[in-house]
């Protein structure tokens, strides 16, 4: 009987960045191609995508790509893989309009390979069946994948969440999921991201409350910020305006595109007369304005952001103003989050945030959630993913208490290798994993060596030394010159490095000074001299040596 190989890519160990390999025999395929965000010493860093060189060694074997639903952490990084791989793309109808957005605009011209299917279809690819099995999560339509294999279901959960009243009714197929749990889950690959959360989470649909006293309060203008993709939350936000006779305009070009494309696929519902268009608040009084915008993580060319610094086309931040933050921070923007948070409240708005109303609710499963999913379907063996190292080590505890051995836990990293026999199931080598840098000013990668160059520069900035020789008769053609950007040693310091540089060059004869790579090692050991005596600093140092015809 085949083996089956369980081989993530991205998304264990850490949250975001999700794709992950299912293999069986000859046959591969790939669930959901996510990027994630970078860390703020990550300098000039706008997205991490995952390594893919596994998946363009073995792009020959790759059946199709199964998305479970369309949150940039899962669908975000598809176009650096279909780029280098032609595969189809599996996916329900709304998953399949926003990714089309996004290949549009990174892939002009590419078409993609996609078949749409509906929550409940089931896939037979090569020798493998996947099953989309609805869950509740924060966007529509998001499906957990059931993967029929000769050794029983992997399940991969998605980002889930046990919601009774969601806000568009439809709710997780609890009765396949029960099924699914008899006819024998082998893997239950879970979301752990709430895992040291105890309780249930609360509905999305309690968000309505919050929202609609926050917007009862406000005096002026109402600027409701969230995640573009949170299609559910918009729902609400125009159903609270209504309910108060208020109008509503979105603001940012993603959030525009998701609200059109929502509307369209009849996943949002707009009662008539209370949309207006952007350019046309200023004909409305402020206490009649809810506008929807983007920016609530702090992104620098967001409505929201731009308007922090009085720079955005439409609206000024204006005294009165009501700012909601609906919206949990991505770690690693909390700062970025609360400076763009002071400038609005210098600007004299009113910020309100999670921890002053119940604006916002979490799409993922708390504790007692992920012990129901555990408890309904039954797995034989366990391992969280979609979750830092500390919520893998809280799950691990967890699923020790409900009974599972620890030998049926895996703990996994990007790139380890789970294999699943007749009798047995174990972690048996890796492959190539990592994350991929990327600057979307160009769209290329950032090396690391770049990245440690943009890390010196930015503590300690640069000092560049130019010399000048004589080709001819190997002379110093003039007094090299050092300049300093960045460099915060002093003019003193700068001035003592040049002086030394001097005293060491004139010491070469003619013919060391027409040895570029010599002159350029003397003047690299000299700099290093001076800065490890008179300085803790170690600014990155360009030495340009500069021949010249006398």
């Amino acid at each position: 009987m085949a083996t089956v190989r369980v081989i993530p890519l991205g998304g264990a160990g850490e949250i975001g960045k999700n794709c992950t390999v299912l293999e069986q025999g000859e046959d591969l395929i790939v669930v959901d191609v996510g990027l994630s965000f970078p860390h703020e010493e990550q300098y000039g860093v706008d997205i991490v995508v995952p390594d893919f060189s596994y998946l363009i060694e073995n792009q020959h074997r790759i059946k199709g790509v199964f998305l479970t639903h369309a949150h940039e952490d899962h669908v975000g990084a598809l176009s650096y893989l279909l780029r280098e791989v032609d595969v189809p793309l599996y996916c329900t109808k709304l998953v399949r309009a926003l990714v089309k957005m996004k290949l549009d605009e990174r892939m002009r011209g590419f078409e993609p390979k996609i078949r749409e299917v509906q929550p409940g279809d089931t896939v037979e690819v090569g020798s493998l069946k996947v099953e989309f099995v609805r869950v509740t999560h924060s966007i529509p339509e998001t499906c957990a994948l059931a993967i029929h294999t000769v050794h029983g279901v992997v399940l991969f959960t998605a980002d889930f969440k046990f919601d009774f009243a969601p806000v568009d009714r439809a709710q997780t197929d609890l009765h396949r999921l029960i099924e699914l749990g008899e006819e024998g889950v082998v893997l239950l690959m879970s979301d752990s991201t709430n895992v040291d959360r105890p309780g249930w989470g609360p509905s999305e649909s309690e968000a309505t409350q919050g929202l609609r006293s926050v917007f009862a309060a406000a005096p002026g203008r109402i600027l409701v910020t969230m995640f573009s993709s949170n299609i559910h939350r918009m729902q609400q936000v125009v159903n609270c305006a209504h309910a108060l006779g208020k109008k509503v305009a979105v603001a940012g070009r993603r959030m525009q595109q998701v609200f059109e494309i929502a509307r369209n696929l009849e996943y949002a519902h707009i009662p008539r007369g209370t949309l207006i268009p952007i350019e046309d608040v200023g004909k409305y009084s402020a206490s009649e304005l809810v506008i929807l915008l983007t920016g609530s993580q702090g992104e620098p060319m967001a409505a929201l952001s731009q308007m922090s610094r009085a720079e955005y086309r439409w609206l000024k931040v204006a005294k009165g103003d009501t700012i909601v933050y609906s919206a949990r921070p991505i770690p690693g923007n909390e700062g970025v989050i609360w400076r763009t948070i002071n400038k609005l409240v210098q600007l004299g708005a009113n910020v309100v945030t999670e921890a002053v109303a119940p604006i916002h609710v979490s799409g993922h499963a708390y504790r007692d959630e992920i012990k129901t999913m555990v408890n309904l379907t039954k797995p034989f063996y366990i391992a969280p993913v979609h979750g830092e190292p500390r919520h893998q080590k809280i799950f691990r505890e967890l699923a020790q208490q409900m009974g599972h051995a620890d030998h049926r836990i895996f703990t996994l990293a990007n790139g380890d290798v789970l294999e699943i026999e007749d009798e047995r199931a174990g972690v048996n080598g890796t492959v190539t994993a990592g994350e991929i840098l990327i600057d979307q000013h160009g769209d290329v990668e950032v090396t690391l060596d770049v990245l440690n160059q943009r890390t010196r520069l930015a503590h300690d900035g640069i000092l560049i030394v130019t010399v000048t020789v004589n080709a001819h008769d190997g002379t110093l053609g003039a007094p090299p010159k050092v300049q300093a950007r960045g460099f915060s040693g002093g003019e003193e310091l700068v001035e003592d490095i040049d002086d030394a540089i001097e005293e060491e060059l004139v010491k070469l004869s003619s013919f060391e000074l027409k040895e570029t790579d010599y002159v350029r090692s003397v003047v690299t050991d000299t700099v290093r001299r001076m800065l490890n005596k008179d300085s803790r600093q170690r600014p990155e140092v360009v030495i340009n040596v500069v021949p010249v015809k006398s």
